[in-house]
């Protein structure tokens, strides 16, 4: 236990993300799998979850999928019933939009309410073009105002939300999305990898892999892909690199699966994540729109890969804890972004300790559970 103290907790899990696939996902099941080793945890969430891949924690199916779920009234009596049965101490939502139900539970049940933000949701829908996002803003200020304890994603949110929200610190904690790796892959294993990658492309030892992978139905993600083909591809060309740049994730369009690119291998969904993550040696980030800390330069640089990054890209991640392994570009400066993966393609530096203390699942949430206690 975080101090020998343990409690039932109900988190609130208001859409599906069982099996866990997009980074937002893995945040939320990776979370309570490490959380639960602290407290008891039953997760209350929408029916197509698979419980199945729960890890950790009860999952109870007993949202509905439809969207006029965050608005339904009946919910209380369920949650409520569910808190009563489990003799819950505190009440998780994860995101603000259930933030009338926690609100309202908490009148009337004897639990902490704690709120879970992956964004300032607000400022990511304003982002976006959204009209209504300065509604939003004052239904989301209401929630973390009315909670007993706000977790955030970054330090960056946090500062936000006590300046822009007026909490209080005390009751404000980072919680990052984080890694289950506690250490770098042997050098042993990454040159495996990387042989075994190879081998399977039909690529020559002597290149080096660059890799960049998302979910690309998410409209930041598939701006960035368009970024890395149409403006730092052809500038790595143009600096007559040798190397192979390994395109995965979900939702690739297909005129993009269909076309082909120098030096460039479109792989769509991939199963096994980790041998790409362990075997690649410079990992792309050209994103420059969306909120949150992006998990895949998160992952990317626990497996070792020396990392490049837009700004925007790499908000809630120090490159001082990185060992000179991330480098950072301005925004729309793909010049400067080329540049910075012909320079980490020779870059041998070790991640630090001091990189998974701050984004290793088990450091994570022992802070979190001891925070609520």
């Amino acid at each position: 236990m975080a101090s020998g103290i343990n409690m039932n907790i109900i988190s609130l899990v208001s859409y599906n993300f069982l099996p866990a696939k997009s980074g937002g996902q893995k945040g939320i099941a990776l979370f309570y799998k490490y959380f639960s080793a602290y407290h008891s945890v039953t997760i209350v969430s929408t029916k197509h979850n698979d419980p199945v891949f729960a890890q950790g924690y009860e999952l109870r199916n007993i949202l509905p999928d439809s969207r006029l779920r965050y608005i339904n009234p009946f919910l209380y009596f369920r949650i409520r019933n569910c808190i009563r049965e489990k003799k819950a101490s505190h009440l998780i939502l994860e995101h603000p939009y259930f933030g009338w139900l926690g609100m309202l539970l908490k009148k009337f049940c004897p639990i902490r309410l704690v709120v879970h933000s992956h964004n300032i949701e607000s400022i990511r829908w304003k982002g976006l073009g959204k009209w209504w996002w300065r509604i939003l803003w004052q239904y989301e200020k209401m929630t973390h105002r009315s909670a007993d304890y706000s977790f955030f994603i970054q330090d960056a949110d946090r500062d936000f939300a006590i300046a822009s929200f007026g909490l209080d610190p005390k009751k404000c904690l980072t919680v990052s999305y984080g890694t289950e790796i506690p250490s770098p892959p042997s050098p042993e294993t990454q040159q495996i990898a990387k042989s075994t990658l190879q081998r399977d492309l039909k690529v020559p030892q002597v290149t080096p892999l660059l890799l960049f992978n998302g979910a690309f139905g998410y409209g930041p993600n598939r701006e960035a892909l368009e970024n890395l083909l149409y403006k730092v591809n052809p500038l790595l060309q143009k600096n007559g690199l040798t190397y192979l740049l390994l395109i995965i994730g979900l939702d690739i369009p297909a005129e993009i699966q269909q076309t082909a690119y120098p030096s460039v291998r479109v792989l769509g969904f991939a199963e096994n994540l980790e041998l790409y993550l362990t075997g690649c040696q410079v990992f792309l980030n050209p994103v420059n729109s969306g909120g949150g800390i992006k998990t895949k330069l998160v992952e990317s640089l626990a497996y070792g890969l020396n990392a490049v990054s837009t700004v925007h890209g790499a908000v809630g991640i120090d490159p001082q804890l990185c060992n000179h392994k991330l480098i950072l570009c301005a925004d729309n400066d793909w010049n400067a972004f080329s540049n910075a993966v012909e320079q980490l393609l020779i870059e041998k530096n070790t991640m630090p300790p001091e990189f998974y203390d701050h984004f290793y699942w088990v450091p994570i949430t022992r802070r979190a559970a001891s925070f609520i206690e």
